[in-house]
């Protein structure tokens, strides 16, 4: 974001209000806010961090860093300190140096020093949806060698303003998003039934000009090559029709909110959905080609499934981290397990057979470890790009 001048006034919290009412995706919403707190209050940081359920954040966006900056800082932030104060207490945080806190621990090595800090929680009712913090007010004569001329009380309540329509614009996308994978997940299904009815009606005439050509090759080997001929167009028509649908079902959530997000989110409504208890854990994990994320993802939710509809788990983990350029998928469970030396039988059954063939399609490998009474971990390890 380009530093200008700071707005002042009614004018500059109208134009922050609109600008954060018009963005739909939740993503675009914390951007939004994020730079409408940084420009309205004058700061030089400003950052908005969603929670998750255990101790990270599932987002985390900041203004005033650069994008190298933020690589080389790593990974995201925990919930501790001052900004575990903010989410757990949920009240306001006003200080003259943040670094003077007795809750303070320090910055990452990359980390830009600040000072004067002044953050708040955004709340929803009850529910704390994020912690959105500024730091290093900007000073009309420039800052002292002790620091910057320090957020005000009205500051706290200006930002205390926009925090209460940030609840209401990131309430209103995250129902958007909501509808919207509804909708697509209705799409979805109504592609898949197409799907089975074309490719069906393909493979079923397939199959009857393979049984003639069968039954003329004796007698009539012209008639039986032209029937063979069919045999090839009929079966390059169903590659055509499965292409376009493999396309076209590719998981649109990878496409915009990467990997980690998308397998988050599916985690949480299955921790919601079943008995068992369902938990994810990442750390440091980059982009990843396209075809290497959708493999991990299809994977992830293949072993998710057997765990929560085969194993009997009550607890299942889920772990994302990085390793080398690439990534390690780990999926366990404390179900009743099975016989590695029956894994071709099994396999079948629980999908390995696929999933070690999505794995080896995208260069990546897949262990399966396990035992009678033990549990199972699938890992998928995959090298990045």
């Amino acid at each position: 974001m380009t530093d200008r001048p700071p707005r002042s006034g009614l004018a500059a919290v109208s134009t922050a209000l609109l600008a954060m009412s018009r963005q739909m995706e939740v993503r675009d919403v914390l951007k939004t806010i994020v730079a409408s707190a940084r420009e309205l209050l004058d700061a030089e940081y400003a950052a908005l961090g969603v929670p998750d359920d255990h101790g990270g954040f599932a987002q985390f966006v900041v203004d005033g860093v650069s994008e190298e900056q933020w690589k080389a800082i790593g990974p995201l932030p925990r919930q501790h300190g001052i900004l575990a104060a903010m989410l757990h207490e949920a009240k306001p945080e006003r200080l003259a140096d943040v670094r003077q806190d007795p809750r303070f621990e320090g910055w990452p090595s990359a980390h830009p020093d600040m000072s004067d800090f002044l953050g708040l929680p955004v709340r929803d009712g009850d529910e704390t949806l994020g912690a959105l913090f500024l730091a290093n007010k900007r000073c009309p004569g420039g800052r002292t060698p002790q620091g910057g001329c320090g957020f005000t009380e009205d500051d706290e309540e200006l930002l205390g303003i926009l925090a209460q329509h940030a609840a209401i614009a990131l309430t209103n996308a995250r129902l958007y998003e909501r509808s919207r994978e509804l909708t697509i997940a209705e799409e979805r299904s109504r592609l898949a039934h197409e799907l089975h009815d074309a490719v069906s009606q393909k493979l079923f005439s397939l199959r009857l000009t393979a049984q003639a050509a069968a039954a003329l090759v004796d007698r009539d080997p012209a008639r039986a090559k032209g029937e063979l001929h069919q045999v090839a167009v009929l079966a390059a028509e169903a590659a055509d029709e499965l292409r376009a649908a493999v396309v076209e079902l590719r998981p649109a959530a990878l496409d915009e909110d990467g990997l980690v997000h998308t397998l988050r989110t599916q985690i949480q409504v299955l921790d919601r959905a079943h008995s068992a208890s369902v938990t994810f854990d990442t750390c440091g994990v980059r982009a990843l080609p396209a075809a290497q994320e959708e493999a991990v993802l299809r994977v992830a939710q293949e072993a998710l499934h057997n765990a929560l509809r085969h194993s009997g788990a009550e607890r299942v983990a889920v772990s994302l981290v990085r390793r080398g350029q690439g990534a390690l998928l780990s999926v366990t469970d404390d179900g009743k397990g099975f016989e590695p030396r029956t894994v071709r039988r099994a396999g079948r059954h629980l999908g390995l057979v696929s999933m070690r063939d999505r794995a080896g399609g995208v260069g990546g490998t897949l262990d399966v470890q396990s035992a009678p009474g033990k549990g199972t971990t699938i890992e998928m390890e995959v090298p990045g790009g």
